[in-house]
């Protein structure tokens, strides 16, 4: 199944404030939206790797599917959302930050965060196809639309082999294509 960002930042706000109690979820949800980073690496990711940082920190990792080195920044939403999670439980250095309830260090898995997304979209009447994958085509949909980031850095940031890749995560709407056809050259 082809999942769908979510395009509307009003519905963006709804998650936030639909995961306002659960504050690992919301974490996760705030970290994936704004590091553009697959589902897979955000929850390889381990409290030591995370718990000190500031805002403006780079965060190194190894892509599971790749294997190429990336990094993210740690933006004011991502500080805050740490801040309010490390305050709402107890971790050690060495547990993953996205800990299934399964197990006793064992992350949440893609297919996991994949019926969580879904269950948030339909709690707010987003009727989209959601996976796990959206939250990585959120970020790349806003960054487009709402920052005008070009779609040449865009597909450098997710480290696509093919510009046809990066065409896939834009997002592009019909009520767009249509708009440049009313340009005047």
């Amino acid at each position: 199944m082809k999942v769908e960002p979510i395009i509307d930042m009003k519905h963006i706000k709804r998650i936030k404030k639909l995961l306002i109690t659960n504050q690992r979820d919301r974490l996760l949800f705030i970290m994936a939206i704004n590091t553009g980073l697959r589902v897979q690496d955000v929850l390889a990711l381990r409290v030591l790797s995370v718990k000190t940082s500031s805002t403006g920190d780079r965060i190194c990792l190894k892509e599971k599917k790749t294997g190429k080195e990336n990094v993210f920044i740690v933006n004011k939403e991502i500080k805050l959302a740490l801040d309010e999670y490390f305050a709402s439980v107890e971790t050690k250095d060495n547990d993953y930050l996205f800990k299934s309830r399964k197990g006793q260090n064992s992350p949440l898995t893609t297919y996991a965060v994949t019926k969580m997304v879904q269950r948030w979209c339909d709690e707010i009447g987003l009727k989209i196809n959601a996976g796990a994958h959206t939250l990585r085509k959120t970020w790349c949909y806003q960054q487009r639309t709402y920052f005008k980031v070009s779609w040449a850095l865009l597909a450098s940031r997710m480290q696509h082999s093919s510009p046809s890749i990066t065409r896939r995560y834009l997002g592009i709407q019909e009520e767009e294509v249509e708009d440049i056809l009313l340009n005047t050259i």
